[in-house]
């Protein structure tokens, strides 16, 4: 099985295009508890295979899903950052917690067939390390695997983020003491209704952006429309969030889900940075509420954005779900 890596692709300030809908189904509140029979099938360990993460980006990534022989499929089209010119195809997911070869198989060819039909070109993405050997074991010798760097999820032990010890967390805990020290805050949890006060603080927040790009911008109001998504649905859905008020306003707020039993992801994570040490507060405050029965944090990928990518490392992460483009040959 050969892996090569995948090269990052840089995003044009472009309009997306038109959605391609090559599945039926939509991520409904409806249909929530047959897709997590199958999110929740088998261990993924990926962010992006959580209904959390598929309910809050549905209406930018499109996302549908179609089942398929013993299998659900689920297409979608990065919008955020890549032009999402072409759907792609999550690994077919099971609810059995076991993969048939020959029915994996067929079932790949069968979503090939679909995207055949509709001109597109056939590939999977974001799929787990993992899941390499069962897709090789399915279709032996007829793919090809890219590592994609810019998706790998990150994982942190939640104690290493509650206690922050060592000289390896030296500059963290500096930040978190100088905030705690310099501001009277409140943690709590969010609600539905706090929508239009969190909405406020992500506007504000976007606002201090200086950005050139005209894409760049565009970005930031296609997360607004994903995370407006995700308040609207906090209660009904079950996501897991926290803000911290300072003055009784909202200045930082995290918005996760469950990946499995021991696991929670963080999908958004916004602080006002005029507050020094604020970031690590929310992040400290948000693995604090968690640490019950949660061992892991993953804090999901750095989209090959430098900055990104050294905040993400600098918490030292304890692993990686590497992910990879499965294409046939």
């Amino acid at each position: 099985m050969e892996i090569t890596p995948l090269p990052i692709t840089t995003s044009a300030p472009i309009e997306p295009p038109p959605p391609v809908h090559l599945f039926s189904g939509r991520i409904t509140l409806e249909d929530r508890a047959l897709l997590e029979s199958f999110l929740n099938g088998f261990d993924y360990k990926a962010s992006g295979l959580t209904y959390t993460s598929l309910f809050m980006w549905q209406s930018i990534n499109h996302f549908r899903w179609e089942q398929i022989g013993e299998y659900l499929c689920l297409t979608g089209s990065d919008n955020l950052y890549f032009n999402g010119d072409n759907p792609f195809m999550f690994v077919p997911l099971t609810r059995t917690g076991e993969y048939d070869p020959k029915s994996l198989r067929q079932t790949i060819l069968d979503a090939r067939e679909i995207f055949a039909s509709n001109k597109s070109p056939f590939s999977m993405r974001l799929v787990p390390f993992h899941m390499l050997e069962i897709l090789e074991k399915a279709m032996p010798g007829e793919l090809t695997f890219e590592a994609d760097r810019p998706n790998f999820d990150y994982l942190y032990d939640t104690k290493d983020l509650i206690e922050l010890k060592g000289r390896a967390y030296h500059s963290k805990k500096n930040h978190l003491n100088y905030f705690q020290r310099n501001h009277s805050y409140e943690y709590s949890e969010m609600t539905s209704d706090m929508a239009d006060d969190v909405m406020a603080f992500i506007h504000a927040f976007n606002e201090r952006k200086d950005l050139q790009n005209p894409r760049e911008r565009e970005q930031l109001k296609y997360e607004e429309t994903a995370i407006h998504d995700a308040i609207l649905n906090l209660d009904n859905i079950g996501y897991l969030s926290g803000c911290i008020r300072i003055d009784g306003k909202i200045e930082a707020i995290s918005i996760g889900g469950r990946i499995g039993t021991r696991t929670v992801v963080v999908h958004i994570e916004k602080a006002n940075t005029e507050y020094r040490g604020l970031y690590q507060a929310i992040n400290n405050e948000f693995c604090k509420a968690m640490a019950s029965n949660v061992k892991r944090i993953n804090r999901e990928e750095d989209m090959g954005i430098p900055g990104l990518r050294k905040a993400k490392l600098s918490y030292n992460p304890v692993k990686f779900v590497e992910k990879y483009t499965v294409m046939l040959k």
